[in-house]
């Protein structure tokens, strides 16, 4: 079990590092990521490098005992390069070239960057390969956190050769984007510019492969390092930090190409509800590589800086939340950052050893983290997970492009509310692209507004159904291709038949509080009534029953939630955006028509619960004592157990049997 933080001795007087290196073994620190931001002390001007004080750090962790995740330090350019080379420099849609005194201030396709970047990274590796105490290489860092997309000159040719790669030739190219449209049909790849700032809408299909693009760019940087990395002879793990659903880059994509997935997550204390959407993102990167074990990277010991308001963690809510990613697969626990920073635009950023100081909550806690972490044995692998959440990057994109009968969509927020729903109930998700969705691996599937969806992914959920297993649809599903454009013969031409439904129209409903219109669509069913939003499809039965109708409005009396047994196993579809009240009420009936089973009975809802393997884990992320009926051996206490009793932000791990 990893435990630590991001380490930047270079903020601070050499002969502190020793202290640093003293704390870092009373709190139990196992591993620190270094070298992240240095580029600029590392290389002080292009072809000169200064590694005699990172030698010295390295050597001085290694001879106690600490590990490093040796990061390449490419995330944040030195002051020399954008001088000598201004074109590095990223620009805006609306042409604005911005500027360096920040961070990720390169545009990802610049060939100047890169070549900078590989030198850089050439001479880490050659000095630091065989070093014993890096232990894994951190490539960059957050790759496009404040840089989403990049409009330069330098993204406009790299955009043109990444669609002659992509098409082969014009005409496939003007059929993809159907540009008979507005007269925008290309007779060149030369024409062709990235979607800067324009008179009116886009084309979708152009809107569409610059999302693809501008992940590609990113993830190109990654594995040039990556290559370097391996054709040096370094044989440790290679991975770049994820920050969970982050719409630029497809993660789901990218997962491929990391030896193991790490993490950046960051909880609002001032959302008691908090703790569900955090769970929602341990779930999402725990099903990137759901055989392997992830990291924590990055989290805050405390405070933030970022926020409009930073509220402090409540005492325990820390260590509550790192057990949280630990029982849902994380096998390393770190923070940003270790000595919190005296200076630059992270000062108020919590870190596991405060400006304060030892004589704060914030060490007791971190001390008392170590410690856990430090009594835990190796944990199994698994979550055995009988419900899917399917999560499309690339439906993503195209579902909250303009132009939609609802131009107000976020795809995160639904999925989140379906989450929500069934994490209340302590069932096991894993969250996955809709390809991966086989036969026999789920007993439920729920894909909400599935907008984009690629033949393959159509034929998964409708096999997976075929094969006897439950499917919950969403509206706005099966509505394109993955080019953007619409099917021959309407909408749900895929997953029609294993649904038993077709559809009309959306429906489009004015959303809450936006103006005058209809905004709400109450349904009644088996489980009373709720409501939904934002969209009441006029549903036309081909086979399925009506479980729900809406019963007031426009679609009064049509079917709002249907069923059908007809392909095998069971298709159900939702024919509005239920709100999280509908969410909770529709999920109850479905996983109990599907038969599935919580990880616990009789835990309270404000109880996170997760399973690896024969492991269980609860905390207490309610305001109240709670007793949990969970029986077996405490693995902290390393004593049996028939219940455990959790005051507020408690925690209990227990091998169950």
């Amino acid at each position: 079990m990893y435990y630590g933080g991001d380490y930047n001795p270079e903020q601070w007087p050499e002969e502190l590092w020793p202290e640093d290196v003293a704390r870092m073994r009373e709190v139990g620190v196992t591993m620190v990521s270094l070298g992240i931001f240095s580029w600029s002390r590392i290389q002080p001007a292009e072809g000169e490098f200064d590694f005699a004080w990172l030698d010295r750090v390295i050597d001085l962790l290694h001879s106690g005992g600490i590990a490093v995740d040796l990061a390449t330090a490419t995330a944040s350019p030195p002051p020399w390069m954008h001088e000598r080379y201004p074109e590095v420099l990223p620009v805006t849609a609306e042409g604005v070239t911005l500027g360096p005194g920040s961070r990720q201030h390169y545009a990802p396709s610049s060939p100047v960057y890169r070549r900078l970047a590989a030198e850089l990274v050439t001479a880490l590796v050659e000095r630091y390969a065989s070093h014993p105490a890096i232990v894994m290489w951190h490539v960059n860092n957050e790759y496009g956190c404040h840089l989403h997309a990049d409009y330069s000159d330098s993204a406009r040719d790299a955009f043109r050769t990444w669609l002659r790669d992509r098409y082969g030739s014009v005409a496939a190219l003007n059929d993809a984007w159907g540009t008979d449209f507005w007269a925008q049909r290309y007779t060149s790849f030369d024409q062709v510019l990235p979607p800067r700032a324009a008179p009116y809408s886009h084309n979708p299909g152009q809107l569409l492969d610059f999302h693809r693009f501008t992940s590609d760019m990113l993830l190109e940087c990654y594995l040039m390092e990556k290559e370097i990395i391996r054709a040096a002879g370094a044989t440790q793990p290679i991975t770049t930090n994820f920050m969970g659903a982050f719409k630029p880059a497809n993660y789901a994509e990218w997962a491929q190409h990391m030896d193991v997935i790490t993490d950046d997550c960051y909880p609002d204390p001032n959302d008691p509800e908090s703790f569900r959407d955090a769970a929602f993102q341990r779930d999402l990167v725990r099903s990137f590589k759901p055989d392997v074990p992830w990291l924590l990277m990055e989290q805050a010991t405390n405070a933030l800086n970022w926020r409009p308001a930073n509220a402090p963690k409540a005492p325990g809510q820390m260590e509550a939340l790192s057990i949280q990613c630990v029982g849902r697969g994380a096998d390393g626990i770190l923070f940003f950052q270790w000595r919190q920073s005296r200076a630059g635009a992270e000062k108020f950023h919590s870190a596991m050893l405060p400006h304060s100081g030892t004589d704060t909550r914030t060490w007791r806690e971190v001390t008392r983290l170590g410690a856990t972490l430090g009594s835990l044995s190796e944990l199994p692998i698994g979550a055995d997970a009988r419900v899917a959440l399917v999560m499309d990057w690339e439906n993503w994109w195209a579902v909250e492009s303009p132009d939609h009968p609802l131009n107000e969509f976020d795809y995160v927020k639904v999925l989140q509310r379906w989450y929500r729903a069934l994490h209340r109930r302590h069932v096991a998700v894993d969250i996955v692209p809709p390809e991966r969705v086989e036969p026999g691996d789920y007993d439920l599937v729920i894909a909400p507004a599935l907008y984009l969806l690629r033949h393959q992914g159509a034929e998964s959920l409708a096999a997976h159904v075929r094969a006897g297993g439950h499917l919950l649809a969403g509206p706005f599903t099966d509505v394109v291709d993955h080019y953007d454009r619409f099917l021959d013969g309407g909408f749900l031409t895929r997953l029609g038949p294993v649904l038993g439904v077709g559809i009309e129209d959306f429906g489009a409903l004015v959303t809450p509080g936006s103006g005058p219109g209809e905004s709400v669509a109450p349904l009644s069913g088996p489980f009373g009534t709720v409501h939904g939003t934002l969209l009441a499809e006029e549903v036309r039965l081909q086979g399925a029953d009506a479980v729900a109708r809406f019963s007031s409005g426009r679609r009064q009396g049509d079917p709002a939630l249907t069923q059908f047994s007809g392909a095998g196993g069971t298709g159900w579809y939702v024919a509005t955006v239920a709100d999280e009240d509908g969410c909770d009420a529709i999920a109850g009936h479905v996983l109990e028509a599907a038969g599935v089973r919580p990880v616990l009975e009789g835990a309270p809802s404000t109880v996170d619960v997760s399973r690896r393997g024969d492991v269980v884990t609860a905390v207490n992320c309610g305001s109240e004592p709670v007793t949990v009926p969970l029986a077996g051996r405490d693995l902290l206490a390393d004593a049996p157990v028939e219940c455990v009793t959790l005051e507020p932000w408690g925690f209990a791990v227990v091998r169950e049997g």
